[in-house]
């Protein structure tokens, strides 16, 4: 009996399971253009169904879920190390994340269902590049670095640099995203991800911010602000960021650095929701999560 996705059959596929780093690079250089490589696999036949992936005959599906060398979510001096194929479940669960990068874990934890998050790895929430990626606005917030690994080169590539469109990436043929590394926020930053979707849970996004901000002497120090699902690839909103930065912290600036967000975003209409309620939301969304910055931030100070 043959598979079938939807209504197509599936053909004669080769499946590869390499359990070391240095046999995938190698298979998925001799591949090159022929293979597709996935870890959980979460996204491969709802891509397949709506034509952005081919399942042709011949092609060979390379899975680096069973990599060991990949999965770990580790502190180094002042970095969050974490690796492509970790599942999101981890990710929301691990102390580290959530003492050091706690949106990433906010976000983590609010993706998809319990299924999902064990299944779903963070190097596929980013290679997937969907402009509604959870993790990936929290990610560019913390000012996260991507590290790509090719058989005879590596080479960081910060996550700003990363996306290139819709369902495409900076990754080149024969390349693997083998870790992301994260800084952390510090001791004092503030930081906030809102997720507004259709229902409660289980829902792709309509609208995410994430939002990260430092305050000296009543000063915004630094503002970092990213959205996802408003333009063809998740973004920082780089004219609000840099209207906020050097100004006193008060609710009018908030407010306008919030508008100007809002003009940045070039969201689409969808069956989610209409590019005007998107736009509307971007500002709603990002005023809400910068408040809600500076209230965690100045807790923090308190606490000290």
């Amino acid at each position: 009996m043959r598979s079938f996705v939807g209504l197509m059959a599936i053909p004669q596929i080769d499946y590869h399971r390499p359990t070391e780093l240095k046999e995938a690079l190698k298979l998925v250089n001799k591949l090159k253009e022929g293979c597709r490589i996935f870890a959980g696999g979460t996204a491969l036949v709802p891509a397949a169904r709506q034509g952005k992936m081919s399942l042709s005959r011949g092609i060979h599906i390379v899975d680096i879920s069973s990599i060991k060398e990949l999965d770990y979510v580790v502190k180094d001096g002042d970095m969050i190390r974490i690796g492509a194929v970790t599942k999101l479940s981890k990710i929301a669960e691990s102390a580290v994340v959530r003492e050091h990068a706690p949106i990433l874990a906010d976000a983590a934890s609010q993706m998809g269902s319990l299924q999902i998050r064990n299944q779903g790895t963070i190097g596929g929430n980013l290679c997937n590049a969907s402009p509604a990626a959870d993790t990936a606005p929290p990610l560019l917030a913390l000012d996260t670095m991507t590290n790509l690994r090719g058989v005879d080169k590596q080479r960081a590539v910060p996550l700003t640099e990363f996306f290139t469109g819709p369902g495409e990436t900076i990754l080149e043929s024969g390349e693997i995203l083998a870790e992301i590394q994260i800084p952390i926020m510090g001791p004092t930053a503030g930081a906030c991800f809102i997720k507004l979707g259709r229902r409660n849970a289980f829902t792709l996004s309509v609208i995410s911010v994430a939002t990260l901000v430092k305050i000296k002497d009543g000063i915004f120090d630094d503002v970092k602000v990213a959205l996802g699902a408003v333009a063809p690839t998740p973004i920082r909103a780089l004219k609000a960021e840099r209207y906020l930065t050097g100004k006193k912290v008060n609710e009018q600036v908030i407010d306008e650095g919030a508008k100007i967000t809002g003009s940045e975003v070039r969201p689409i209409c969808d069956v989610r929701a209409s590019a005007e309620y998107r736009k509307d939301m971007s500002y709603i969304i990002t005023k809400r999560a910068l408040n809600l910055s500076v209230q965690k931030g100045e807790r923090k100070k308190s606490a000290k």
